[in-house]
């Protein structure tokens, strides 16, 4: 058993940013970061499985906004290395939730200056950067609302409405610090915001490329594929509704069932298997257990 826990755990672990080995969630003592342990950020962010659901989700998300995935497809490798580009995303969520406040700052820091490399223009000839506030603030709105969408589903449906919105006030300060202006800081914001933007977005070509790289993504073992199938199917379903319909994809009310059925039965096993994490790191930094 021990021999099939430690398998999974080392399957998990080379999907997250610790496998990059530049942050050590464990030092200095005492440190609490940005947020520490006592805030709903520690709780939304600590879950794997819920967090790869609502990557996924974000990323074909944000991919409907022909600017945002113009600076994507013109400055990133996402195409070529899927799996290096979860890595470091997770390494920025992981280091800026959990790590020390040295290392958060210099994720942003390092964030903040690769933006201002990235400019271009787009499709329709319309000038983007990637330090744009309004952009900022779009990539931040469908990341945030997507791993609390998919905490709420997957891990924690009674996470309270009030903390709900302190979490959206909790991650708008990583956005603010990025350069984003008027980020939305609870429920109705966040909802009022996305009911705004939906007349600025669309699925064109690249679009639906995305969600075919997606699709096909690489696994890291053999034994991992189903997984990843999985989690992919499970991003796709978490989508809005109105998402979903401009990127073409039906899911019957019977697929859908069975995709959160399936999460259901093998979240728990990596949760088992789980045991140095970046919230664990982050827990025994601060002196305490973590359950």
């Amino acid at each position: 058993m021990e021999f099939i826990r430690t398998r999974i755990e080392t399957q998990v672990m080379s999907l997250t940013g610790l496998s990059l080995g530049q942050l050590d969630l464990e030092n200095p003592k005492g440190d609490p970061g940005l947020f520490g342990p006592q805030a709903i950020c520690w709780q939304v962010h600590a879950d794997f499985s819920s967090m790869l659901i609502g990557g996924i989700s974000a990323l074909m998300l944000q991919c409907l906004h022909p600017l945002a995935l113009a600076g994507v497809w013109d400055h990133s490798t996402f195409r070529q290395d899927m799996l290096g580009r979860l890595r470091r995303t997770g390494q920025f969520i992981a280091g800026t939730t959990f790590g020390s406040t040295q290392d958060a700052n210099w994720l942003i820091e390092k964030v903040r200056t690769i933006h201002l490399q990235v400019t271009g223009t787009g499709p329709d000839g319309r000038p983007y950067a990637a330090s744009d506030p309004d952009l900022l603030t779009w990539v931040h709105v469908a990341e945030v609302s997507s791993f609390l969408a998919a905490h709420l589903r997957y891990r924690n449906p009674h996470l309270s409405g009030a903390a709900q919105d302190t979490y959206y006030n909790e991650v708008a300060i990583i956005a603010e610090r990025l350069g984003a202006q008027n980020v939305p800081r609870s429920r109705q914001a966040i909802s009022d915001y996305l009911e705004a933007m939906r007349p600025q977005l669309l699925c064109d070509e690249r679009s639906q490329e995305v969600l075919r790289l997606l699709l096909n993504a690489p696994a890291p073992s053999a034994l991992a594929k189903p997984f990843g199938s999985l989690m992919m199917k499970a991003g796709i379903e978490l989508l809005p509704v109105w998402a979903s319909g401009l990127f073409g994809v039906r899911q019957t009310p019977m697929q859908r069932r069975l995709i959160r059925a399936s999460i259901a039965r093998s979240a728990p096993l990596l949760r088992w298997a789980m045991r140095d994490g970046s919230v664990h790191r982050a827990h025994r930094r601060m002196g305490l257990a973590y359950d």
